[in-house]
């Protein structure tokens, strides 16, 4: 396993600037949330920026998996809308021609996986008919990145339709694709009192193909820097461990921009400190 760190914690920086000092400062991979100001989808020329990109990833010799976590990216009015959960098909569609774009973006910079969440519903559909529409999306964007061999890890995220685990687990046995698989972050199980951290992972550990971490409260969807909430980090690492975990562990502290190098230099010397040396 090595530690990376994610692009929305560096919100004000330049990408190019970003990635610099991310490798620079030790760590070895790069979560890329797609977003206005980090390799815009919608921006042109964007085969020949990815190429760019690819060549400095492989220079700085950092691993990288793409994050669909934009806040503004599809729609400037409401936060993280639409989404595979939107009621008409067209806003469906939106969200998933982001991601097969992604999907797409993934394939060319070699990227370990695409993350992505369920959404929050903004009708009054039954639970059934919310996970009818997930499921359908979910299936086809399998398919689809199964054509570019990208995997999906999904990400149970606090406050959407897909929380916890167990919901992410009815999910997972409604998609059943072998490219659709697990986004984990420490700080939700924490969040939802889903712990020890460690049997998660290890239940999970055939399908866990990336990490978020962060220190964080239960009860509480903040994502606080390390040392200042109730995450057991010995026994999170523990369990990436005796899981065999071998890809990304990715810092994930976007409220943390606008102090961005300090917070990342941080955090590198916080968790080193856990990792086993290989």
């Amino acid at each position: 396993m090595f530690l990376g760190y994610n692009t929305n914690g560096f919100a004000h920086h330049r990408l190019d600037d970003a990635i610099a000092i991310v490798a620079s400062l030790g760590y070895r991979g790069l979560a890329l949330t797609l977003d206005v100001h980090h390799l815009d989808p919608r921006a042109p020329q964007l085969p020949k920026r990815l190429a760019a990109l690819r060549q400095q990833l492989e220079q700085h010799q950092l691993r990288c998996v793409i994050e669909t976590g934009a806040r503004f990216l599809l729609d400037p009015w409401r936060k993280h809308q639409p989404t595979l959960l939107s009621p008409s098909p067209a806003e469906r569609d939106i969200r998933f021609r982001f991601l097969t774009q992604s999907i797409d973006i993934a394939a060319e910079l070699r990227a370990d996986a695409v993350s992505f969440w369920s959404g929050t519903p903004t009708d009054e559909a039954p639970t059934a008919e919310l996970m009818n529409r997930l499921v359908a999306s979910c299936c086809r964007l399998a398919d689809y990145a199964a054509t570019r061999n990208v995997r999906l890890a999904f990400e149970p995220e606090p406050g959407m339709f897909i929380d916890t685990m167990d919901r992410f687990a009815a999910l997972f046995a409604r998609v059943n694709h072998p490219y659709f698989g697990l986004t984990l972050d420490i700080g939700h199980l924490v969040c939802h009192g889903e712990v020890p951290v460690s049997r998660i992972v290890t239940q999970w550990q055939t399908v866990l193909w990336n990490l978020h971490i962060e220190d964080m409260i239960r009860g509480v969807h903040d994502h606080r820097m390390f040392g200042e909430g109730e995450v057991d980090f010995t026994d999170v690492f523990a369990g990436l461990q005796a899981a065999g975990y071998s890809s990304g562990v990715y810092v994930e502290l976007s409220r943390h921009s606008h102090d961005a190098v300090a917070t990342a230099r941080r955090s590198l010397e916080f968790l080193q400190r856990y990792l086993v040396p290989t």
